[in-house]
């Protein structure tokens, strides 16, 4: 654009009279940007304070040429829009590889392939027909390998494979639950195969650890039981009927257990009625008891219990006239001595019927202490001879007895003194007066006293040997027969024997109150006392047998039963007890 610069002063204004006059702009010819823009004209700019006519704005009237498009020669357009063409064919080509690339496994389903369709047609009849695996090649196992052989991406046949394992995992669940353990663990192999593992295999070989675990415990208790059998071990805890039942709880239908079992059965019914025929109503009983709580229908059962009632019967009379004959005889002063007649000849007749018999038990114990008491009589009269007898007689009958330990310490003093009142007489120069003890022999026999006491109350009784309450105060008595100390703490052991009896009843150590009470018996022997603590104790095991029972234990009740029966043969609850035994209730 060129502007011309002919200007004149204006003296009145101060400024340029005539301004510069912009003309067109030219178009260089040598411009390259001459063919994309038109310069703007603004013609006479001295109208700009010239009058204007309505409408007219004054502002200078700018003209535009129109704009011309550059296009390139022919040539050069043609070759461009050549290689457009070619660019789009070729990302059309790129677009359709890319599709066969991604679906190549869906279109060459849809090509017809013979062979593999017929191998997955197969293969499927097979998964749905539960023939899972095999060794012919027409398992769905096998089939779909064979697939995934003939095409290793085949969808088809992967899932195939997929669902082989899921069945093969659900036959071994099935396996499992039926008890067939090897069964289970193979198809669980199968399985794990297949899936690649899983929480579902994982527990399921959980399952059949513990499974496979147990049937060699069983194994462990079929060589047990047996050995046990062949021994003739029947019954208790590791008896053969106890071991066979532990093997059925475990395993319901194992049949090595149920034969086990019926050989247990017959033999104690034969054991039964042998001591029938060698006249032993008591292990006749026991025999039977066992037999009714380890197989309560037993074919046997009704005929051995008809037996036992009917000698039951006998006995029972025979046992209770001996032991009414006894008392009768012990009342009448007959104790002991020859013949049939005695009170000691009838208790020792009812005990021979009934080895258990309480009342029996009670009769010697009254013997016992009936000739104690003529033992004593005969120490105080002076016939050591008499008493030394009697002590023998009563010590039989009743070894541990407080009362005949003492008259024995008793009798042993008087017979030393009564030696040195013999050697006084024959020496008249000998004091007749009672042997003074030394300092150490009353020391000895304080310590002794001390010991027992204590020894008595950490309840050892009659318990270790030479270290007991009952032994010590004996050795006491050794010293000096007529200690009131020694004599005292003895006699005084029956009553600490029943404290210790109650506190184990009531701590439930029902073994452990029998042990008190046996010795009760030993200590004090026909103690009219002990029969009502008998009668306690029997109820607790009583108790114990229905808990027992009601928990499913028939060994452990039968057992239980057994120790009442012995404590009260005639309780109302032990008959209950046996009846609900024998009808398996």
């Amino acid at each position: 654009m060129v502007v011309r610069n002919a200007q004149r002063p204006d003296a009145k204004l101060g400024r340029l009279t005539q301004p510069p006059r912009i003309m067109s702009a030219r178009r260089d010819s040598h411009d390259p940007t001459a063919h994309h823009r038109t310069e703007p004209t603004l013609g006479d700019l001295d109208q700009l304070d010239a009058p204007r006519k309505p409408g007219d704005d004054g502002l200078p009237h700018v003209t535009v040429e129109p704009r011309r498009e550059h296009r390139p020669a022919d040539g050069a357009g043609r070759s461009r829009r050549r290689n457009r063409r070619w660019m789009v064919v070729v990302l059309l080509l790129l677009v359709a590889a890319a599709a066969l690339w991604f679906n190549q496994n869906r279109l060459r389903n849809m090509l017809p392939r013979t062979d593999l369709n017929n191998v997955l047609s197969q293969a499927q009849a097979a998964l749905q027909q539960g023939h899972l695996d095999g060794q012919d090649g027409t398992s769905a196992r096998e089939l779909f390998q064979q697939a995934v052989a003939l095409e290793p991406d085949n969808d088809r046949a992967r899932d195939g494979l997929h669902q082989v394992g899921e069945a093969e995992l659900s036959q071994a669940d099935a396996a499992l639950q039926a008890g067939h353990v090897a069964q289970a663990a193979q198809q669980a192999a199968v399985a794990r195969e297949l899936l690649g593992g899983g929480s579902d295999v994982d527990r399921l070989d959980t399952l059949i650890s513990r499974a496979q675990a147990s049937q060699v415990q069983t194994a462990d208790l079929v060589d047990q039981a047996q050995q046990a059998l062949a021994a003739g071990k029947l019954d208790g805890p590791q008896g053969a009927g106890a071991l066979y039942q532990r093997m059925l709880q475990a395993d319901p239908g194992n049949a090595i257990a149920a034969h086990g079992l019926d050989q247990v059965g017959n033999a104690l019914a034969a054991r039964a009625r042998s001591a029938f025929d060698a006249n032993d109503p008591v292990a006749a009983g026991a025999s039977i008891d066992a037999l009714a709580a380890l197989q309560p229908n037993n074919g046997a059962l009704p005929a051995l219990r008809a037996t036992q009632a009917q000698l039951r019967q006998q006995h029972d009379v025979a046992r209770d006239n001996a032991i009414k004959q006894g008392q009768d005889a012990l009342r009448a002063g007959r104790v002991a001595g020859a013949g049939d007649d005695t009170a000691l000849a009838y208790f020792k007749a009812a005990l021979a019927l009934d080895p258990d018999n309480a009342q029996a038990r009670d009769g010697l114990g009254d013997v016992a202490q009936a000739l104690t008491v003529q033992a004593n009589a005969s120490i105080d009269a002076g016939d050591i001879a008499q008493a030394r007898q009697l002590l023998a007689q009563a010590a039989q009958l009743a070894p541990k007895s407080a009362d005949i330990a003492a008259a024995r310490a008793r009798l042993a003093g008087h017979a030393a003194a009564a030696a040195k009142d013999k050697a006084a007489v024959a020496d008249a120069s000998l004091p007749l007066t009672q042997p003074v003890l030394t300092p150490q022999q009353s020391a000895t026999i304080a310590q002794l006293v001390q010991r027992a006491q204590q020894a008595a109350r950490n309840g050892n009784i009659m318990m270790p040997p030479g270290d007991c309450a009952y032994d010590l105060y004996r050795s006491a008595l050794a010293i000096n027969g007529n200690d009131a100390q020694a004599l005292q703490g003895l006699q005084g052991l029956s009553a600490q024997v029943e404290k210790l009896f109650d506190q184990a009843l009531a701590a439930g150590d029902l073994v452990q109150a029998g042990d008190r009470l046996a010795t009760l018996g030993q200590l004090s022997p026909g103690d009219p006392g002990q029969a009502a603590l008998g009668a306690r104790l029997a109820s607790a095991w009583l108790d114990k047998a229905g808990q027992q029972l009601a928990n499913g234990d028939r060994i452990g009740a039968g057992q239980s039963l057994e120790q009442a029966r012995k404590l009260a043969p005639n309780h109302p609850r032990v008959l209950d007890m046996a009846a609900r035994l024998q009808a398996g209730q």
